[in-house]
């Protein structure tokens, strides 16, 4: 498992980028997450790593040949990490690779960051006990919790194509909705579009068709982590979900965040896998002792609203809620296990969602579908507006960081979309 300390997160560590020296960034050189860019100048996506308010080429920087990122993701282990350690000694203060280095330099506000790869499958998990559960009350009330929920990962296969970068906006859906009182049902446009606070965890190594990956082995395949919004229908997901589970609810759109945070990064944030007593522990094929001591990942996690009305006032946004990954009841070695136990071959560039990220206590909620019991008690915003579900205009952006003591704080920077009005028939 990746869980190697060494110089590298040495939070005295400081950069000759300034910016990355700032107390408040997301991209310390600690950090050093991955993501592809391309600038008005060049229409071909490059690799690069955030350092501060900067990105890094690293093919100028003449650290790799090649702007195949799912090539780099491939990479074993010990050699990504040897990548991630020269890209640190050349961005350290006093390193003799600053000239070269500081000419592959681009400011992140001056080029354009997108899907930090190719993604080819998405599988979307349920890995949030506490979301399951609320949401399961609002379903079943006197049976939330289905009785496999706590013995096996629970997911669907999503829609890859509709995978879009942060900052890149979205109409509403339309879709097939049918109202209690109705004999049939209607087509229209979504009028309960919620957001699905998630991590998103993006595979490097494959493995080959009908070979299973242990427990032991898992984290090998994961290249990293990035921020994810799941965007659902709810009503359309009402009336299709069952017996077959989310389509067209799912589908329309998800925003992942452009930089992908390394496995490598957040090895000083590893926490140990524990469930509640009187739980059952994980079958054979699901527990490993490198889980058990630190399989979990302390990730704070938070859900910003920006209404049309505050962007036009100056206003930032409301934080609506919060979250901690550490609470998820599967960790990533265990998503890989599962996916793979039947032979399922996973390819470098896939992607793994975490599914609603929720914590245990009121106001944790990862959706509004939560926040707001379905619609039931809607939110008063500091502006004096309100929300049940999503309008029209309305932003919403995702934030994650990992901080301890003794080690320099990380983060993922923003995840970010914005709801466009549906197309008119």
């Amino acid at each position: 498992m990746s869980m190697v300390l060494d110089d590298t997160h040495s939070p005295a560590l400081q950069s000759w980028v300034a910016s990355a020296n700032a107390p408040d960034t997301d991209f310390p050189i600690q950090n050093l997450p991955f993501g592809r860019f391309r600038t008005e100048a060049d229409a071909d996506w490059r690799i690069g790593v955030a350092i501060g308010s900067q990105v890094l080429d690293l093919r100028a920087a003449t650290l790799i040949d090649s702007c195949d990122m799912n090539r780099l993701m491939r990479l074993l282990p010990e050699v990504r990490r040897n990548v991630r350690r020269a890209i640190s000694e050349g961005l350290r203060v006093g390193s003799p690779r600053q000239a070269v280095f500081k000419a592959a330099l681009h400011a992140q506000s001056d080029v354009e960051l997108g899907l930090p790869c190719q993604i080819g499958d998405y599988t979307d998990f349920y890995t949030s006990v506490h979301h399951a559960t609320t949401i399961g009350r609002q379903l079943r009330p006197d049976n939330p919790l289905l009785p496999n929920y706590k013995w096996v990962p629970i997911g669907y296969h999503g829609r890859a194509s509709s995978i879009i970068p942060s900052g890149q906006n979205f109409r509403r859906p339309k879709g097939q909705t049918k109202a209690p009182d109705r004999d049939a049902p209607t087509l229209g446009p979504c009028r309960r579009l919620d957001y699905e606070l998630e991590l998103a965890m993006l595979v490097a190594r494959p493995n080959a068709l009908g070979e299973p990956v242990a427990m032991a082995d898992a984290e090998e395949h994961v290249f990293g982590v990035s921020l994810f919004n799941d965007w659902s229908a709810r009503d359309i997901q009402a009336w299709e979900y069952q017996p077959l589970g989310p389509f067209l609810s799912k589908n329309f759109s998800s925003t992942l965040s452009p930089w992908v945070v390394t496995l490598d990064a957040l090895a000083p944030f590893r926490v140990p896998f524990t469930r509640p007593v009187g739980d059952p522990e994980p079958l054979a094929y699901l527990d490993s002792p490198a889980n058990r001591a630190q399989g979990a990942v302390d990730i704070e996690l938070e859900v910003w609203l920006q209404t049309a009305q505050m962007r036009a006032a100056g206003h930032a946004g409301d934080r609506l809620s919060s979250a901690n990954y550490r609470d998820a009841y599967w960790t990533m070695a265990q998503l890989v296990a599962h996916h793979t136990v039947n032979g399922c071959n996973l390819r470098a560039g896939d992607l793994l969602g975490s599914g609603t990220l929720s914590g245990p206590e009121a106001g944790q909620g990862g959706s509004l579908m939560e926040l707001s019991a379905g619609g039931k008690r809607p939110l008063a915003l500091s502006n004096g507006e309100v929300r049940s579900w999503l309008e029209d205009g309305d932003t919403v952006m995702l934030r994650g960081y990992a901080e301890r003591d003794g080690f320099r704080r990380i983060g993922f920077g923003e995840c970010r979309g914005t709801v466009l009005p549906a197309l008119h028939a």
